[in-house]
């Protein structure tokens, strides 16, 4: 008797279960170090990029876009409402109505994530551009701003809901050309690898590059 997904599903599915596994990973870490859990998160951001490129390359299955959704809710909702959690509670251990605030704010970021998600796959995964601001996006932002020492919980909370309500908007963003996604997905890896100050500042620019889409890649980046 051999498993049922021996046949059905193919290299790029590997990839995209690498990502799930790296968004748990990232969630454990969130109760260690937050700095290793917004690397992890990156690093799961970069395994979601790289599964479409082995996909164009290879051919994807029909299972394909579930898992990935599935896994962008593990590593793109899950995990970086875990690592504003943890900055939370860590900063506002004696203050519960804040902490209650924090909670429930990450809770609206994991419920808006998933919607996000569930709408992209039913209506917008074959095509070039997508409706909200993309959950990996949104984690993106949230992880190179703890690297770079945004940890003000405040900061965070404020952050996680403006990226929920971003990511419901009817705003579209197209996809990134591949050109621009390899050149993040750089900067990106050198945020994950890097320590100290280099580190950081590829973390900046990562951050940089990252607001930069978020506000004007809806109205220049077409083309």
């Amino acid at each position: 008797m051999r498993p049922r997904f021996v046949g059905r599903l193919g290299l790029a599915d590997v990839v995209t279960a690498g990502n799930a596994a790296l968004g748990f990973v990232a969630a454990v870490l969130t109760a260690i170090d937050v700095r290793l859990a917004a690397k992890a998160i990156l690093l799961a951001a970069i395994a979601d990029g790289l599964d479409g490129v082995v996909a164009r390359r290879y051919g994807g299955t029909e299972a394909g876009p579930y898992l990935d959704s599935l896994a962008d809710v593990a590593s793109f909702g899950v995990a970086p409402a875990l690592l504003v959690v943890t900055v939370v509670r860590e900063m506002w251990a004696f203050d519960r109505l804040r902490v209650v605030l924090g909670v429930a704010i990450a809770a609206l970021f994991v419920a808006a994530a998933v919607i996000r998600l569930a709408l992209y796959t039913a209506y917008d995964s074959d095509s070039d551009e997508t409706v909200g601001v993309p959950t990996t996006l949104a984690a993106t932002i949230l992880s190179a701003g703890v690297l770079v020492g945004f940890v003000d919980p405040m900061l965070l909370v404020v952050l996680s809901a403006i990226m929920a309500g971003l990511m419901l908007s009817d705003v579209t963003y197209p996809d990134l050309h591949a050109q621009d996604a390899l050149v993040m997905g750089v900067v990106q890896g050198l945020a994950i690898v890097l320590s100290g100050s280099l580190g950081e500042g590829f973390a900046f620019g990562l951050l940089f590059l990252a607001l930069g889409y978020l506000f004007l890649g809806p109205r220049f980046y077409w083309g």
